[in-house]
């Protein structure tokens, strides 16, 4: 009973992470500078990233893009 819970367990792992989503890397990176765009006079304004982060899904989302992207060395990735 426990190897065929285990195995069915093995298979939901494997077919969830075959269902995940290949990232376009380019275009995120594109849409992270289009949207920096709009965010830096907040910046400039003397708000930190974090705080425009934490109101901001779509920023939180590209913050993390640009930290996955620079650790992968994918080209045109730079840090926030």
């Amino acid at each position: 009973m426990r190897t065929i819970c285990l195995s069915l367990a093995i298979s939901a792992l494997m077919a969830s992470s075959a269902g995940a989503a290949i990232i376009d890397w380019q275009a995120e990176l594109q849409r992270c500078r289009e949207l920096r765009g709009s965010v830096a006079p907040l910046l400039q304004a003397g708000e930190g990233i974090s705080a425009v982060g934490r109101s901001n899904r779509s920023v939180r989302r590209c913050i993390w893009i640009q930290r996955m992207a620079v650790r992968k060395k994918i080209p045109g990735a730079e840090n926030w």
